[in-house]
């Protein structure tokens, strides 16, 4: 399931206006300094992120092609990051980024899928993904 799509942006200021007052996104409060956080549907978000800093969190400063888009995975724990980025490299994904303890209290890790698309799998202790598989 893709829990975020994260567009790196030029002037996060500037592009938190445009998606609240033109597409009316209403800002999560999990945003804040260089973040910001849209609720799309229920376990659906959209982030922003500075362009610059998002290359450099994926680790993709020399990756000419790079749209300045990245997936999110959000798991369940450390070692489902740490299984699922294995299960990727050893399918043929690269890992741009090892996992690691991240500044916003989470755990997260990059990889580049067969056609070079950056995903980051991350832990994240303030967004608890649904399961799918819970019956009501």
């Amino acid at each position: 399931m893709i829990n975020i799509v994260t567009l790196g942006v030029s002037d996060l200021k500037k592009a938190i206006r445009f998606y609240s007052d033109v597409l009316g996104l209403s800002l999560s409060d999990l945003s804040g300094g260089d973040f910001a956080l849209f609720q799309l549907n229920i376990g659906s978000n959209l982030a922003l992120y500075p362009r610059n800093l998002l290359s450099i969190d994926a680790n993709l400063i020399d990756n000419v092609g790079y749209s300045g888009i990245t997936l999110a995975q959000v798991v369940s724990s450390k070692i489902e990051v740490d299984n699922l980025l294995k299960q990727a490299e050893n399918s043929g994904g690269i890992i741009t980024r090892q996992p690691m303890d991240t500044d916003w209290g989470g755990y997260s890790g990059y990889f580049s899928d067969l056609d070079g698309h950056p995903w980051e799998i991350a832990w994240n202790p303030y967004m608890v993904p649904e399961n799918p598989d819970k019956s009501a």
